[in-house]
């Protein structure tokens, strides 16, 4: 039961960051290369997301809403690949179900805030991913690494996410979370669709990076 609990608490945290997050992009107009008001706006509803998800769910699954984060937390060692499992099928249901919720409100032809490669350069736009994947993950796994940093970990994570979304948002649109591309580009289609891979890939190695790197600086400062 404590295990479905997780997989449910994944699930609405997921859901709500895709259809808060990702339809605050669809609804105010954001696009990759354009420059505008749009782009703060959308960064810190995913940033804003977060910090609820987080306040709200954390304590129930962590609130890692995100397959970037629980590979790295599995490979941290601090969940069983049964429950990354669970997790991966949770958030990805939960994105695709905010999606769709952001479909029948806008419209499914709103764009659904999907990303987009870099001037048609995949190395690139895999390589953008894998840096602003992470700078957030790498974020996460060291503020959740001390309890008596518990009570702002929440504010943290989620003004990490805001800051790679102002920055990242010119470049790719910034994914950062495979289950959110995967679930905007499902139902943009075109090219959001066929770049999709990229946005799944990407993220998963930035968050395995990032969990390489915090283990051997953790190791280090024992």
């Amino acid at each position: 039961m404590a295990s479905i609990k997780k997989y449910v608490a994944e699930f609405i945290g997921t859901f709500v960051l895709v259809f808060a997050a990702c339809g605050t992009a669809a609804a105010v107009g954001c696009k990759t290369n354009e420059a505008n008001g749009a782009y703060i706006l959308t960064a810190l509803a995913f940033g804003l997301v977060i910090v609820a998800m987080a306040y709200s769910i954390g304590n129930i699954s962590g609130c890692h809403i995100n397959p970037a984060v629980s590979l790295a937390v599995l490979l941290s060692g601090k969940m069983t690949a049964k429950d990354f499992c669970g997790y991966l099928v949770a958030q990805f249901l939960g994105g695709i179900v905010g999606a769709a919720c952001i479909g029948v409100m806008l419209g499914f032809d709103c764009g659904f805030g999907a990303n987009g490669l870099y001037n048609g350069n995949i190395l690139l736009s895999i390589f953008i991913e894998i840096l602003l994947t992470f700078i957030f993950v790498l974020a996460i796994l060291g503020v959740t690494s001390k309890p008596e940093l518990s009570n702002v970990a929440g504010i943290v994570i989620g003004l990490s996410l805001t800051l790679v979304h102002i920055f990242g948002i010119h470049f790719t649109g910034t994914s950062v979370n495979p289950a959110r591309s995967f679930a905007s580009a499902i139902f943009a289609g075109g090219d959001a669709l066929s770049s999709c891979w990229v946005f799944i890939v990407a993220p998963l190695l930035g968050g395995a990076l990032a969990a390489v790197v915090w283990k051997f600086l953790s190791e280090e400062k024992k």
